[in-house]
């Protein structure tokens, strides 16, 4: 049989690994502990600093980081100032293996909220496009989806219409809607191929569930545009109720 380390190595080359780069030693190894608590099964690896532990960029750091991160998924990496991601697309350009360079992508991201977002996409099986696009996107938290107000419809054709569904909870665990419980949610969603809304924000967003700020005893309103969105709805809403195991 084989053992835990075994099936940990088995569950992180399905997913994309990220790394991340800063002048700081401390920044990266910090913000890798940080996505730790929201993506446990991702490679996440710390690219931090000098060779020495000085403030800058290491290429052979950055290379060593991406190796170590590549389990075949790919890599992400995320960097804090201009100078480091010269020195990150310097260290891809001089990977030797074509097929491993083929798979590396320097996201266009924040470093701490990119990076968050990349890790949590991983954790829930994204690809590399998908781990990319998560990153990239974290540099604002937008509501639900919404295209273009509908015209007022017929009076006599509302019965027709779509009928939304909602739920209405109270948050229950103590710290309230932070980065861990906040990461469970949006795992969840991720289950259901259904839109469905936070207070306004999509469901889907990591980043824009944590900007909500909620805390222990604010309500939560989940809600979607039709019934294809009851089931997830009302899963995330018996989440809330459990106070995520915290309780």
């Amino acid at each position: 049989m084989a053992d835990s380390n075994d099936a940990d190595q088995s569950v992180a080359a399905a997913r994309v690994g990220v790394v991340f780069v800063s002048h700081s030693v401390e920044i990266a190894s910090g913000l890798v502990t940080l996505a730790r608590q929201m993506a446990p099964h991702v490679a996440l690896v710390a690219a931090g600093g000098m060779d020495d532990g000085g403030i800058g960029t290491s290429f052979d750091k950055i290379a060593a980081g991406i190796e170590e991160a590549d389990h075949g998924g790919g890599v992400v990496l995320l960097c804090d100032l201009g100078s480091a991601i010269l020195t990150a697309e310097t260290a891809v350009d001089f990977l030797d293996d074509d097929d491993v360079r083929a798979r590396v992508r320097i996201a266009d991201a924040p470093l701490v909220e990119g990076g968050v977002s990349a890790a949590v996409a991983a954790e829930i099986g994204g690809d590399l496009a998908a781990v990319l696009a998560a990153a990239e996107s974290a540099g604002g938290v937008g509501s639900a989806p919404a295209g273009a107000a509908p015209p007022a419809p017929d009076a006599a054709a509302t019965d027709d219409l779509p009928q939304p569904v909602s739920r209405t909870v109270t948050l229950r665990n103590r710290d309230g809607l932070h980065a861990r419980p906040a990461a469970d949610f949006v795992k969840l969603a991720s289950q259901f191929d259904a839109e469905v809304s936070v207070n306004g924000k999509d469901a889907h967003s990591l980043l824009g569930i944590m900007s909500l700020g909620l805390t222990r005893g604010m309500s939560v309103e989940i809600s979607g545009p039709d019934e294809r969105s009851r089931a997830a709805v009302d899963a995330l809403a018996e989440l809330i109720e459990t106070g995520f195991g915290e309780e």
